[in-house]
């Protein structure tokens, strides 16, 4: 299911939970946060971003906002969000406009804003299936199911099903990087077994 194929769902700010899709969500911005300078892990490439605080009867939530959608944003004003989605921060709600959500200033403005109620102050656990931080690189990897060379592991590693020092075993079981990894657990020239 593609990211456009996911139904609408209509929310206040109270019923947001994480990983919600294709949002339509009005608030009203209560406050603009410091803008700061940060720099692309992908290309490099520095970009603007600012947290905003938004709102509704029901409660308050922040919004990360990027480069010139920054500026088409005023303080006090309403604006309703179509297609954004909700994501988690270090372990903190976050409402999302994204690359394909849409941010228009609402006709009908929201006069009060329930401020005792933050949704991004909560705690949330991410439990979604995650990879290990990968091996331990060097002689041979370790850690269950790292995928050397991968998003979060070190590029020379190897993978992963062997030991943590890489003092046997070492390597494979699921390894990707062309560099590294020798098969299920063997093959390390520095293997006790």
């Amino acid at each position: 299911m593609s990211y456009e194929e996911h139904e609408p769902i209509e929310a206040t700010v109270a019923e947001l939970k994480p990983r919600m899709k294709n949002v339509t969500i009005s608030f009203k911005v209560t406050s603009i946060g410091e803008e700061r300078e940060i720099e692309s892990r992908n290309d490099g490439s520095s970009h603007r971003v600012c947290d905003i605080t938004v709102g509704d009867e029901s409660g308050i939530v922040q919004v990360p906002l990027w480069d010139d959608a920054i500026d088409s944003i005023e303080e006090g004003a309403t604006y309703n969000l179509t297609n954004g989605y909700t994501g988690l921060f270090r372990g903190n709600l976050r409402l999302n406009v994204g690359r394909y959500g849409k941010l228009e200033e609402a006709e009908e403005a929201i006069e009060d804003v329930n401020m005792s109620i933050d949704m991004s102050a909560e705690e949330h656990e991410d439990d979604r299936p995650r990879r290990s931080y990968g091996g331990g690189g060097g002689r041979g990897g370790g850690g269950y199911s790292g995928g050397g060379g991968r998003r979060y592991s070190d590029r020379s590693s190897s993978g992963s099903y062997g030991s943590r020092d890489g003092s046997y075993g070492g390597g494979g079981y699921g390894g990707r990087n062309r560099r590294g990894g020798s098969g299920y657990g063997g093959n390390n020239r520095r293997s006790r077994y």
